[in-house]
């Protein structure tokens, strides 16, 4: 099949993300080629959208990929964004419909622009798949958007060294090859770092949490994870990051978005984060998801240190590819900590729990993580230099 086109036109008129393994999120990522949002369609088991049946005879219509041979839901990801596996005379296939919210076609367009910009210089990713009429990268359809990907096997992070070291280097890799990348489409922006958002979800922590210990006591943790996130940007921007150049960046590097085989990236999945940043605070928040230690569901009992192995060969895997400066380097543990912070705050502001997890013992276990990150700055530093 040929490479998706870009710019994108439509069918239909004009163009208008915790666990032990490393992954610090609410939600667990998937385990094949792709994650994505969608809306709309039926609901099934656990409040799970699904495709209708004619909806999905019309949208596979419209892709060039033989008879069909079978078809399953694939129930990862977002709930509001149903997927199936389909299995075709051309191969093995991913089918999403974006979730209402994450279906903007102007930034479905940017997505698709680096992702086809990574495809054709050969970076380990699923393939979009073009539509059988125009060859575009995703078809807008009765107020859906939907995408076909090729489908990629893997397995989750196996916490390896080696495996490590390549979800360090591929970072690095997607950074260099989108270092001069310019899209048609506007690029988002903004970060973790020195984020308004964040400090307002601090101011409503207490409210969120409604309870469960006095007052006092949540005031007080509020306000020493807000000294410590101004304190961790304060760091950072006194080491140069508001003069370092921004470039596009994943945003969203954890393992929850890679698929390895044998200890290596085959695949890396959901770009709807990428966003212009200087390329360390991405690089930073890898750091993080792929050191942090946690455990099982008592949030108290895990250790305040990273793993500082997988810390190190992250970043010195990185560093194989697209070496990182000295003041760079310095920025990681601070800017970590303020990663640590901001994507534990906003969902607790939002719901006042972490996933499963409940808020208060989650931003206790925060607090700790995040001291020990700052008192250890120039030993994790050490580590990478040495």
């Amino acid at each position: 099949m040929s490479e998706p086109q870009l710019p994108i036109s439509t069918s239909s008129g004009g163009l208008p993300r915790a666990t032990s393994s490393g992954e610090l999120s609410p939600a667990a990522g998937d385990t094949a080629g792709g994650r994505g949002g969608g809306g709309g369609g039926g609901g099934a088991g656990a409040g799970r959208d699904t495709f209708a049946t004619d909806e999905l005879a019309i949208v596979l219509s419209h892709f060039d990929i033989g008879a069909i041979e079978s078809i399953q839901e694939f129930p990862r990801g977002s709930r509001k964004a149903p997927k199936l596996l389909v299995a075709a005379e051309q191969g093995r296939f991913l089918l999403k419909r974006r979730a209402k919210g994450k279906d903007d076609p102007y930034k479905v367009a940017f997505c698709h622009a680096l992702q086809l910009h990574l495809a054709h210089r050969q970076f380990p990713l699923p393939h979009l798949i073009g539509t059988r009429r125009d060859n575009n990268s995703m078809l807008q359809l009765r107020g859906g958007v939907y995408e076909l990907f090729e489908y990629i096997p893997g397995q989750n992070y196996p916490q390896t060294v080696e495996s490590t070291v390549d979800a360090g280097r591929v970072l690095g890799l997607f950074h260099k090859l989108l270092r001069d990348f310019e899209s048609p489409w506007q690029a988002p922006t903004g970060s973790y770092h020195a984020a308004s958002s964040v400090d307002t979800g601090l101011r409503l922590i207490p409210g969120a949490l409604g309870g469960g210990a006095g007052d006092g006591d949540i005031k007080s943790l509020v306000a020493d994870l807000t000294a410590q996130y101004r304190a961790a940007a304060e760091a950072v921007n006194r080491l140069g990051l508001p003069t370092w150049p921004p470039q596009i960046a994943h945003a969203d590097w954890h393992p929850g978005n890679m698929l390895f085989r044998d200890n290596h990236v085959v695949a890396v999945i959901d770009y709807d984060s990428a966003r212009l940043l200087p390329r360390v605070i991405d690089t930073a928040n890898g750091a993080l998801q792929f050191s942090i230690l946690g455990g099982d569901e008592d949030v108290a009992r895990w250790p305040d240190h990273p793993d500082e192995t997988r810390f190190k060969r992250f970043l010195r895997g990185y560093d194989t590819v697209d070496l990182l400066s000295k003041a760079e380097l310095q920025a990681v543990p601070h800017l970590m900590i303020e990663a640590l912070i901001a994507e534990a705050v906003l969902p607790i502001a939002a719901t006042g729990t972490f996933g499963r997890l409940e808020g208060l013992a989650f931003l206790r276990m925060v607090q700790r993580k995040a001291a020990f990150l700052h008192h250890n700055a120039p030993k994790l530093i050490a580590l990478v230099a040495s």
